[in-house]
């Protein structure tokens, strides 16, 4: 018998799973499309750049790029199935399948959002898997990179939760990707090390969630960070607690969900 008073593990999971299948049935776009891309970059900027002789803070270029890489695909990958999941149930009509089970808030934001991390950390894992068979990335500290991993694929599954309540339309969507997520990340230090821009820019940088978790992700694989380590784990820490308190008021009170 339900107890409204007691955690519907049951229920939870079911959406969980519902969300992973969702991306796994779609590998060929989900999964290796990213890994492609990825390649591509590295590929560019070996070939453009000189990657295999090319020194950035003491490493070569392909080396410093490759933890960058794997964590520019772990955060879009992570934002795009939350996002994508609410958003096509809006436009579809059919969030009220969401919404109906007898799952609290809570429930709902965790089983989201752990599903777009899910996603995130499958790609991740595929694009380290794959540059390893032509990077010599190494590991410096896997608690480092465990840590970040998490963190940013969390962080971003329930920036795209948030982006999914409140954009009405696809063109919405489009925007935050375009104005926000993809800036944000560029501008990170995924394809350079801060420490070779003017003070003004190193200082700008560090205002950006997307340079913590890039950094701290590196230091975990080549053991060279630009920031320090210990601001970057508690911003992450913190940021993510601010997401998870507004996605959560926004699924209790129905924000652009119920009519």
């Amino acid at each position: 018998m339900y107890d409204p008073a007691s955690p519907n593990w049951i229920g939870l999971r079911t959406l969980y799973m519902r969300e992973v299948l969702r991306f796994s049935k779609v590998y060929t776009q989900t999964i290796l499309a990213p890994v492609i891309t990825t390649l591509l970059f590295l590929v560019i900027f070996s070939l453009a750049l000189g990657g295999t002789h090319r020194i950035v803070v003491g490493f070569p270029l392909t080396q410093f790029l490759a933890p960058g890489l794997i964590m520019m695909a772990i955060t879009q990958n992570a934002f795009a199935n939350t996002s994508s999941s609410i958003m096509v149930s809006k436009v579809q009509g059919n969030i009220v399948d969401i919404l109906m089970p007898p799952l609290k808030a809570y429930e709902l934001q965790l089983a989201l959002v752990l599903g777009g991390a899910s996603r995130g950390i499958v790609v991740g894992i595929a694009v380290g898997i794959t540059i390893s068979f032509f990077v010599d990335i190494g590991l410096y500290s896997i608690i480092f990179v465990i840590f970040h991993a998490l963190m940013a694929s969390i962080l971003l599954s329930q920036l795209g939760l948030m982006a999914g309540i409140w954009a009405e339309k696809f063109d919405h969507m489009s925007a935050i990707t375009n104005f926000m997520i993809t800036p944000l990340a560029f501008l990170s230090g995924t394809f350079y090390s801060i420490q070779n821009l003017p003070e003004l820019f190193q200082t700008m940088a560090q205002f950006n969630p997307f340079f913590y978790m890039i950094d701290g992700f590196r230091y975990g694989i080549i053991g060279h960070a630009d920031g320090d380590t210990l601001v970057g784990c508690t911003t992450i820490i913190f940021i993510n607690t601010f997401l998870w308190l507004v996605c959560g008021w926004m699924l209790r009170s129905g924000y652009k969900l119920k009519a």
